[in-house]
């Protein structure tokens, strides 16, 4: 006669539970590692703002309104100046606005690598000299942190 053994969850789990303690731990280089290629670097949590534009709480939004004071103040501290007298065929410039994570930022006009029709020097010094005193903007936030970021703005000289 066979004799049945009956064994009960509880035994079952303890022997057979011997096994999840041969599991390797991963070091925390190996998860610091996998983590930051898991981050998007090519991704803000949140896009660079100014105080009236943060009030907005929907992102797309915010983003939109940001942009769209970047650019109007960007155009009327153009406006004031020279660049429509000098080059007259100029109507739209392309600027490289780069906001740096301490909230300071900077200007470069963009040509095309060809481009010998304008003194891009002279048209920087233009830029330069009047984009100063320009009004706070809070940098971008990736996890938490400020970050740098960049981006190139069309820029109409000419609004007719």
């Amino acid at each position: 006669m066979r004799k049945i053994i009956l064994i009960t969850p509880l035994l079952a789990l303890l022997f057979t539970s011997c096994q999840y303690f041969d599991k390797r731990v991963p070091s925390k280089d190996e998860l610091l590692e996998k983590e930051l290629k898991s981050i998007n670097w090519n991704e803000v949590d949140e896009f660079p703002s100014i105080a009236e534009c943060e009030k907005i709480k929907d992102e797309a939004m915010r983003k939109q309104c940001f942009f769209e004071f970047l650019t109007q103040t960007i155009q009327q501290k153009l406006s004031i100046d020279t660049l429509a007298i000098l080059y007259p065929e100029l109507d739209t410039i392309d600027v490289k606005v780069t906001i740096y994570p301490d909230a300071t930022m900077q200007f470069e006009p963009q040509f095309p690598k060809d481009s010998v029709a304008y003194d891009t020097i002279k048209i920087d010094s233009i830029l330069h000299a009047r984009l100063v005193d320009f009004p706070k903007v809070n940098p971008a936030i990736k996890r938490g942190i400020p970050v740098k970021t960049q981006f190139v703005l069309p820029v109409i000289l000419k609004v007719e």
